[in-house]
């Protein structure tokens, strides 16, 4: 009797670790190290190589983080969202510090000419902070600090967001607001007068086709690292604009 009452605990604990597991969280914890660019305003850390813009008005804030090559993955890792603590540093970490959780939002690039503290360059795993996200754990004049980190789900209001450049010809979408895992694995488009067309990643969380799609309302294909596919259809109506950016009704 008593496995019988025990069994139902662990059955949800289960089904709990891989709906987790599902949407990008990691359970484990691993080592890597800290720095900090940019200002206390947010100054430098704005756009990049993720293809962001003004992260205020994208919602990203100054909760974000550059990565290593190690970790940047060519830019598709970029949205995904990471808690990370400052540890075995009693002179440098904040006693007591909660865990601070940011989004990728840039990459930090390799310097090959240097051969110590080359902290971005292969096979490192390195976060780049911003200067707000570094202060919450550390003491700003640490400059470097070991740090564990695990991948986390992302928390976002509302609903996907296409932000959509380039020209008649050559159409760029920026995927970004991507709740849950965070990066996008793939995207495919549909005009309202054809099928579904695979787009390229181009850079970041940017994907780009040459097709002439003007004058036709617009759907997307969005599947995440996790593997989870979401339609938005319609998302941009056929008078839509460069440099507009459309907000789908639906979130991972």
């Amino acid at each position: 009797m008593a496995m019988s009452h025990s069994l139902p605990p662990l059955f949800f604990f289960m089904m709990l670790l891989v709906q987790a597991m599902a949407g990008g969280i990691d359970l484990n914890w691993y080592d890597a190290h800290a720095t900090f660019y940019g200002d206390a305003a947010g100054g430098g850390t704005m756009q990049g190589a993720c293809g962001y813009g003004d992260l205020f008005k994208q919602g990203y804030g100054l909760a974000t983080t550059a990565l290593s090559t190690a970790l940047y993955n060519n830019g598709l890792t970029c949205g995904a969202c990471f808690q990370i603590m400052c540890v075995n540093d009693p002179l440098w970490c904040i006693k007591g510090a909660t865990p601070i959780t940011v989004t990728a939002t840039n990459l930090c690039p390799p310097n090959y000419s240097k051969t110590t503290d080359a902290w971005c360059n292969p096979p490192r795993k390195h976060f780049n902070l911003s200067y707000k996200m570094f202060t919450s754990i550390a003491g700003v004049k640490a400059g470097v600090i070991p740090v564990r980190y695990r991948r986390v789900s992302c928390v976002k209001s509302g609903g996907v967001r296409l932000e959509l450049k380039g020209n008649p010809y050559f159409l760029m979408v920026l995927v970004y607001n991507v709740a849950n895992a965070g990066d996008v694995s793939n995207v495919s488009i549909k005009g309202s007068k054809t099928g579904w067309l695979t787009m390229t990643h181009n850079s970041g969380q940017v994907w780009h086709i040459n097709q002439v799609l003007v004058g036709q309302s617009l759907s997307f294909l969005v599947t995440t690292s996790d593997g989870k596919a979401l339609t938005f259809s319609f998302v941009a109506p056929s008078n839509w604009q460069f440099g507009q950016t459309y907000e789908s009704k639906q979130n991972f």
